[in-house]
C-alpha cells in the first residue's frame, strides 16, 4: 500500500482541530488506498524517510517547522515528483522559505471572524470538488493571502466576500487550488479551521479528493 505522511508541527498558532484532522485523514487515507503516518517530528524529513511516502500533508502547521536539512530533503523530494497537500494554516508555514511559498501557492495574511459564507465551486472536474454543488454553504475563517494565486495555479473554489463580514481581499478570492509548478502535484485548501469540518461529509470528500489527486491515485 502507498503511504502518506501527515505533519502537524506548530511553532506559532496551534489549531484545536488538529487531532480531528489527523483522525479524518487516517480514515480518508484508508478509503483512497493510503496508509497514513502522523508526526510532529522534523526528523521525519530525511531523503531516506521521505522515500517511503507518496504524499505529504501539512495539516494546519505554523511558523518554522523544518530544519535546514529537512527543507533540503523535502524540497528535493517534491522536485522529484512527491505530492503535497496543504490544509488551512499550511499557508502560514515556513514564512522565510520561498520554495514552500511557491509550493503552497500563496501566503496567508489575515482572516475575519469565523462565519458562514457561500463557496463558489469553479472547477467540478477535479477530484476535490467534483462532488460539490456550484454554490456550497460552509463556515470557516475565509483566509486572505498576500497575493492572488490565480494565473499560476488551477483555482478550484473561491468565496464571494459580499456574503460575509470583514472580507478584504477583493472580488476575486480563491480558497482552494492545485498546481504542478514545483515538480510534484500540490493541492491546497484554506478550509478546515473548525473541528466540526472534519466530520462534515462534503469537506471530508474535498480532502479525500485532494489527497487522491496529489498522490496520483486518480
Amino acid at each position: 500500500m502507498h503511504r502518506a505522511l501527515v505533519y502537524t508541527r506548530t511553532a506559532q498558532f496551534r489549531h484545536d482541530s488538529i487531532p480531528a484532522g489527523v483522525a479524518a485523514l487516517e480514515e480518508l487515507g484508508r478509503d483512497v488506498g493510503l496508509g497514513v503516518d502522523a508526526t510532529e517530528a522534523p526528523e521525519a524529513f530525511t531523503p531516506e524517510a521521505l522515500a517511503d511516502y507518496r504524499v505529504v500533508v501539512f495539516l494546519s502547521t505554523s511558523g518554522d517547522v523544518l530544519t535546514d536539512a529537512g527543507r533540503s530533503a523535502f524540497g528535493a523530494w517534491v522536485r522529484e515528483g512527491g505530492g503535497f497537500v496543504g490544509v488551512h494554516l499550511a499557508a502560514g508555514t515556513e514564512p522565510g522559505w520561498d520554495f514552500f511559498g511557491d509550493l503552497v501557492g500563496a501566503r496567508f495574511t489575515r482572516h475575519p471572524d469565523f462565519q458562514p459564507a457561500t463557496v463558489t465551486v469553479e472547477d467540478q472536474r477535479h477530484p476535490a470538488t467534483e462532488h460539490l454543488p456550484a454554490q456550497w454553504s460552509f463556515s470557516d475563517e475565509w483566509y486572505e493571502f498576500a497575493s492572488n494565486p490565480r494565473g499560476t495555479v488551477r483555482v478550484l473554489a473561491s468565496v464571494d466576500e459580499r456574503g460575509y463580514e470583514g472580507g478584504a481581499m477583493g472580488p476575486d478570492h480563491p480558497l482552494a487550488w492545485c498546481h504542478e509548478n514545483c515538480g510534484g502535484r500540490s493541492f491546497y485548501t484554506s478550509l478546515g479551521h473548525a473541528e466540526a469540518a472534519y466530520a462534515d461529509p462534503a469537506f471530508r470528500a474535498h480532502l479525500a479528493g485532494g489527497l487522491r489527486w496529489a498522490a496520483r491515485l486518480d
